[in-house]
């Protein structure tokens, strides 16, 4: 079936060829009444624009492509909608992958034939390295997301990890809370630096570090928080408190806590990081660090559109860290 062209469209409106052009790619200098008669036309056609010519013509796609490890996981859902948000604000689309934490398709993704289709990408790596800084070396529009890379040569929106978990822990011991377990430690660059700031608070606090305090998780989710804490209560490890290095595992501990019977935050209080919408419906609710992800995606998404306009180069990469701030609710505050 032959594809509907300007032409028919314009017939059928009553107008120009070049007035349906101008409706199509969004021009404001159409009435509204004959924007409106164009639209109806089109939609009465099923006309599509074609893409590709566009792209050919401009040099642009106006689609640029988002990388998360995982989009069931509710951190990267939240991030992703504000990518969306500070892209469309911007007249453009986004592309979301999954990477899986792989390594092989985070490479994918950096060499992989689907950048053709886009303008630039913001990728958040987890399974990159210090030390594979010649695999960003491409010759299209990066910005990085994520800590698992201290040194990447492109620009790099980060998450107050050191800050936030040390806030987090301050938190804890200024309500006399001294026996604080972490949930979520891990190889990865988040989980090092989260820890580094959980260290830090006790140290200025005078209070040894705890190695039986710290549970390893292989990832971060709910399931993991739960068991992590189950382990910890059948090993008869004494805590009164719970630092999740996300949400996602301090609501699992939470979970686990309840089964118990063991009271949130009479008996054990806890806080988590990230400040997932889910946080504040929690019961009680969840106090967490909120690192700021509406900042992080405007700021990536800027970095990126300059470089899509020749405004930065890879010779001289920005890494700007969001700021971040606490979150106090009932799990920790009653």
């Amino acid at each position: 079936m032959a594809s509907v062209t300007l032409r028919e469209v314009a017939a059928l409106a009553g107008v120009s060829i070049k007035t349906v052009s101008n409706v199509v790619n969004g021009l404001p200098t159409v009435r509204p009444e004959t924007r409106e008669r164009v639209q109806e036309a089109i939609s009465a056609l099923g006309y599509q624009p074609n893409l590709s010519a566009r792209h050919l013509r401009s040099g642009r796609s106006g689609v640029i492509a988002l990388a998360i490890p995982e989009l069931r996981h509710t951190y990267f859902a939240e991030l992703a909608g504000e990518v969306i948000a500070a892209a469309k604000r911007r007249g453009m689309g986004v592309l979301i992958e999954e990477t899986g934490g792989d390594r092989d398709t985070e490479i994918d993704m950096l060499r992989g034939p689907r950048l053709a289709m886009v303008d630039g990408l913001i990728m958040s790596t987890f399974a990159l390295r210090d030390g594979d800084e010649d695999l960003l070396d491409v010759g299209f529009p990066l910005v990085l997301l994520g800590e698992s890379m201290t040194s990447a040569p492109v620009d790099h929106v980060a998450i107050g990890n050191v800050g936030g978990a040390k806030a987090a822990t301050a938190h804890l011991l200024s309500l006399g809370r001294r026996r604080i377990a972490v949930l979520g430690a891990m190889d990865s660059g988040s989980s090092r630096l989260r820890l580094e700031g959980y260290r830090q608070a006790l140290g200025e606090a005078g209070i040894p570090f705890d190695e039986s305090l710290v549970s390893e998780t292989a990832v971060w989710h709910r399931a993991e928080g739960a068991a992590a804490v189950a382990s910890m209560l059948e090993r008869g490890i004494d805590f009164d408190a719970i630092l999740g290095f996300n949400d996602l595992l301090a609501l699992g501990g939470m979970h686990t806590l309840e089964m118990r019977g063991i009271r949130v935050p009479e008996d054990v209080a806890v806080i988590g990081f990230d400040d997932l919408d889910e946080a504040r419906y929690a019961v009680p609710p969840l106090s967490s660090v909120d690192p700021n992800r509406r900042v992080i995606a405007e700021t990536a998404v800027g970095f990126l559109v300059e470089q899509m306009s020749g405004g930065a180069t890879p010779s001289a990469p920005r890494r700007v860290a969001a700021p971040f701030s606490l979150v106090p609710r009932g799990s920790t505050t009653g």
